[in-house]
């Protein structure tokens, strides 16, 4: 960093300097972070330096890595913002089945690095995020229903401190701080390294197949009705989409609304294969035979293959979105969804998704940390960009909408890594947990240098 970019012998970047704007720069376009410094740090070293720099300054610090939550929390006006990017390689040890990950990774790195070894991590749809704020946050994965909330694959974390100490967090050492680390909602530190547990992978059924929305009926009361019994190797979503034409978008999925059911079924060992495939097929096979598929990504491939099924955006794109967790919808609950996001209802939204949770999710992980379940049978996301006709405002107000049309399913819980929107209603923690990590926090913040870090979703009633 040049000298022309920091105030005084500080570690912050200021506002139009080069420095500043590679650190504040987010992925959800919507959501633009306007830091009163920011800087890029990598490792635990240059860390403390910009932690210790904010202080000093009079100034709260937020983190970040890739800014796919930018519109799901406090907006950063006023704080020192923290870029984390890696130091270093992600480290696989085959012996224990773990991985090493410095913060600022993603969780492609992460996938690249397991699976030479047949190995695999709880990831999230997309390469591009940032592995550290979707496991604090809990993570649900498309290999959830086997692992449950990726949160509980973390055997570790490092990180430093309001004072400016490192400290390490695992089962034994610091196990409170552990505990409330993984889904405690952030604001304890700025997390530096983890290390999660790895799975075996031999093959993954993954992809993603698209009919016309005007099929959506009976092609969601197939998945629903599968979703009921299906294997815990299995974790599927359904989506609506209405994307518009714009670069990067295939012409068969922009020529009109369409419903996606994509996911992955997991094969441990190679013997799991042939079940696998048949697992796949009871699901697949079932839709096929109501409409005939726009396209069919489907297909036997490695673990890498399923960064590719959800074909998230790979540039940063302005989003507007909600998310809040569903109760079993029945026939009532099927149409109020279809009504509110379906292609008759006039929705705005680009995705609405329903992902399938149960299994794995629905258990408690006595070794897991404060959010270490979801009670619920699907998670629901809804987003739209406001592109051409479509505006905020449109769909702040759809997203309104869909929430009131499906108010009679809403849990009232959310998971923080599917939050999308800071302003919508978000609770993820019971009073007396967020009450517990609360107390937890301020020992280790008693000054409260991250608390505008601290999602709203673990904010005590």
């Amino acid at each position: 960093m040049s000298t022309a970019d920091v105030r005084d012998d500080d570690a912050l970047a200021e506002p139009g300097t080069p420095h500043y704007e590679e650190a504040a720069r987010v992925f959800n376009l919507a959501a633009p972070a306007h830091p009163a410094a920011a800087v890029t740090a990598r490792g635990p070293a240059e860390v403390r330096a910009a932690v210790l720099a904010a202080t000093r300054r009079g100034l709260t610090v937020r983190v970040h890595t890739s800014g796919h939550a930018a519109g799901a929390v406090r907006p950063l006006d006023g704080s020192a913002l923290i870029r984390t990017a890696p130091a270093g390689e992600v480290e696989i040890d085959t012996a224990t089945r773990t991985a090493r990950i410095p913060a600022g990774a993603r969780w492609g790195d992460v996938v690249r690095a397991a699976a030479p070894h047949g190995l695999g991590a709880a990831h999230g749809s997309a390469a591009d995020v940032g592995v550290i704020g979707y496991l604090l946050g809990g993570g649900v994965s498309f290999y959830g229903r086997r692992t449950g909330l990726a949160a509980n694959t973390v055997r570790a974390i490092e990180l430093v401190t309001a004072d400016g100490g490192c400290v390490r967090a695992d089962a034994t050492t610091e196990p409170e701080l552990f505990w409330a680390l993984r889904g405690g909602g952030g604001g304890f530190g700025v997390v530096t390294a983890v290390e999660v547990a790895l799975f075996p992978v031999a093959k993954v059924v993954t992809g993603a197949t698209y009919w016309s929305a005007a099929d959506a009926g009976p092609l969601l009361a197939a998945w629903r009705a599968w979703t009921k019994d299906a294997p815990r190797e299995a974790t599927t979503s359904l989506r609506l989409m209405n994307l518009p034409p714009v670069p990067g978008v295939l012409p068969q999925l922009a020529a009109g609304p369409v419903l996606c059911v994509d996911g992955a079924v997991l094969a441990p060992t190679a013997h799991d294969v042939p079940a696998a495939q048949r697992h796949a097929d009871e699901l697949l096979g079932t839709l096929r035979e109501i409409a005939p598929a726009l396209l069919d990504t489907w297909a036997l491939t490695g673990p890498a293959g399923v960064l590719d099924a959800h074909m998230d955006p790979a540039d940063p794109v302005p989003f507007i979105g909600d998310h809040f967790l569903l109760r079993e919808l029945g026939d009532d609950g099927a149409e109020a969804f279809l009504g509110a996001v379906g292609a008759d209802s006039g929705s705005p939204l680009a995705v609405a998704t329903l992902r399938q949770l149960g299994g794995a999710f629905a258990e408690e992980d006595p070794a897991g940390g404060v959010l270490n379940q979801v009670d619920a049978a699907y998670a629901y996301m809804g987003s739209g960009p406001p592109f051409g006709p479509v505006t905020v405002e449109a769909l702040e107000k759809h997203c309104a909408t869909v929430r009131a049309a499906l108010a009679p399913w809403d849990t009232g819980r959310t998971v923080p890594s599917l939050v999308e929107g800071f302003t919508r209603p978000q609770r993820h923690l019971t009073e007396d947990r967020a009450a517990a990590v609360a107390r937890i926090r301020r020992r280790y913040d008693p000054r409260g240098v991250f608390a505008d870090d601290v999602s709203a979703g673990a904010a005590a009633l």
